[in-house]
């Protein structure tokens, strides 16, 4: 009886001793999920590239405006120094001093106004 007894508690002793295997469980999805799954990451993957793309858009046509502008700024400038130009050359007396120049004599009774 007590060989028995001891040889119950060796059992048991090993039974505790032993752990206990874990079941792995097994996800399965079904099609509606894979198809779900897929169009998310397809979108997600569109939207991506759409976003990068319209960013690099923005960038080249910011850029061309910004050097347009320079062009223009540069062009207000050139005509500004022109108009200057023109005004210091229609000034009365130089057009004198250049008619007297090519040998023309002013006729005070041959000038006609004429308004704007």
């Amino acid at each position: 009886m007590a060989a028995v007894r001891i040889q119950q508690k060796v059992q048991q002793q090993q039974v505790q001793r032993t752990p206990k295997k874990k079941q792995k469980r097994v996800v399965r999805f079904t099609l509606a999920e894979k198809i779900v799954l897929v169009a998310f990451v397809a979108f997600a993957l569109y939207s991506s590239v759409t976003i990068v793309s319209n960013q690099f858009t923005m960038y080249h046509v910011n850029k061309e405006v910004q050097q347009l502008q320079a062009t223009i700024q540069e062009q207000e400038k050139r005509n500004l120094d022109l108009y200057v130009q023109v005004q210091e050359l229609s000034t009365y007396e130089r057009i004198l001093a250049k008619a007297k120049e090519l040998g023309l004599t002013l006729n005070e009774n041959n000038i006609k106004v004429v308004q704007d």
